[in-house]
């Protein structure tokens, strides 16, 4: 894929760039690895110092920002506003509790024979993060806070249709005050990221991005020994129960199918309601979803731009038109629309079978598969159901009915009674074939440390 700024509101490509060569690449290694013996000696107090006045330059200046991430991949400025506000939320979280995540963890010395006795976490090198477009900046940052506080180093490989938010991203961290080094940008190929990952120096890497270059990491990875963290997307169940307050679980639905324009991966994905509220519930779904303002992501108004490239909107067409040849239901939308840019219509599908690319498949884009069941049992088949576990959702106020979803859903996270959310206080990641390792919390910026146990004598 050619790197490239491309709007996807025109389909007008603005600006390209020339992956760096090889040469370029092997210097920016070792400018990250002999930064690295030095930055690792730094305190909290003076990465923290360097993570605040980051935290600050992107604050002031939101605008521009957000209105380069729109250009690049699409999201409404208002979703792009709110994405900064999150990163710049995260660089103040881990500024102000990495020293408290990352403290040594003292033992009985007594019960080991010792005067003293610790596990310690230490940083554990250069590490290279290969990032998606789908939040370009938040993605980057949720990584990279903990891992700059944790005295590694980050080379970013950024998806190559945001180039200028992944350059925008090294600039912004050097201007906040950390060393040469500690953060770059590689515009590199796909091509290219087995050298890097291969390079000795490289001491683990962390992916966000489709199942098949989460497999190809893993397995370079797995034949170097070295760490790694895949967040690999998936197909959220939303599921809906009699119990449940409609009015609530309607808006939620619609606002976590098409959020980000239905790119999002803990996105709800196929709404499973029980068969004694299955029509209220997808009446009102069907109406909010067909009033949705889809227009120029530039404009407040807008509710739903433009999918980030061609071949994405193609993927969807596909696995729509898949489902209507084998006999779903179009509620709503479907098809491709007439015009410039990469739009698609907010879509609901119904009737689905297993038949169906979209049972098993994540629909990257506004399209929501909608399901009858007839109780809890059939409720929890149908949501683990697939290869994915990243996210789910169930809506219900009985207890008992709380307790069976919380057990028994396939995922990394279980939201009862709102909306699937990343926070910084909680780990985030998934199950099955959606990853693992976590993101996000202590557990988060655990991930690239090396746990080192210190036993020392009388």
């Amino acid at each position: 894929m050619v790197i490239a700024t491309t709007n996807p509101a025109t389909g007008e490509t603005l600006k390209t760039f020339q992956p760096a060569a090889d040469t370029e690449v092997e210097i920016a290694i070792g400018r990250a690895y002999s930064r690295w013996k030095s930055y690792r000696t730094t305190d909290f107090t003076q990465r923290s110092t360097w993570m605040r006045a980051s935290s600050d330059l992107l604050d002031t200046e939101t605008a521009d920002v957000a209105r380069l991430m729109t250009t690049e991949m699409g999201k409404t400025v208002d979703a792009a506003r709110a994405e900064i506000s999150k990163c710049v939320r995260a660089l103040n979280y881990y500024a102000d509790h990495a020293e408290q995540l990352l403290a040594d963890e003292l033992v009985d010395a007594q019960s080991v024979g010792a005067d003293r006795a610790y596990a310690r976490y230490e940083p554990l090198g250069p590490t290279l993060a290969v990032m998606p477009w789908n939040f370009p900046l938040w993605q980057v940052i949720r990584f990279a806070a903990p891992a700059l506080m944790a005295a590694n180093v980050v080379l970013l490989k950024h998806a190559s249709n945001v180039p200028q938010t992944a350059m925008y991203l090294e600039d912004l961290f050097r201007r906040g005050g950390f060393p040469d080094g500690c953060f770059q940008t590689l515009l590199i190929t796909s091509a290219q990221v087995e050298s890097v990952l291969r390079d000795p120096r490289i001491a683990a890497a962390t992916l966000t991005g489709s199942e098949l270059a989460g497999r190809s990491v893993a397995a370079i990875c797995g034949d170097e020994v070295k760490r790694t963290v895949l967040e690999l997307g998936g197909s959220d169940p939303f599921v809906v129960m009699p119990s449940a307050e409609l009015d609530r679980a309607v808006d939620a639905a619609v606002t976590s199918r098409v959020q980000n324009n239905g790119q999002t991966c803990i996105a709800a994905k196929r709404f499973i309601v029980h068969t004694d509220v299955y029509d209220a519930f997808t009446n009102a779904f069907v109406t909010k979803m067909r009033a949705l303002r889809v227009g120029d992501p530039l404009n407040s108004d807008t509710q739903v731009g433009p999918l980030a490239t061609e071949q994405n909107r193609l993927d969807v067409d596909a696995l729509v038109t898949d489902a209507i040849e084998r006999g779903a239901q179009v509620l709503c939308g479907g098809g491709l629309p007439d015009g410039r840019g990469w739009f698609y219509p907010p879509t609901v599908l119904a009737n689905i079978t297993p038949q169906m690319r979209v049972y098993a498949e994540e629909a990257f884009g506004p399209v929501a598969a909608v399901y009858r069941v007839r109780d809890i049992d059939e409720a929890i088949e149908v949501a683990n159901a697939t290869p994915f576990g990243l996210g789910s959702n169930a809506w219900t106020t009985a207890a008992s009915e709380q307790k069976r979803f919380i057990h028994e859903l396939e995922a990394g996270q279980v939201f009862i009674n709102g909306m699937t959310g990343s926070y910084n206080e909680l780990p985030f990641g998934g199950t099955k074939r959606s990853g693992y390792g976590r993101e996000l919390s202590g557990h988060g910026i655990r991930e690239f440390c090396n746990l080192k146990t210190v036993w020392i004598g009388a």
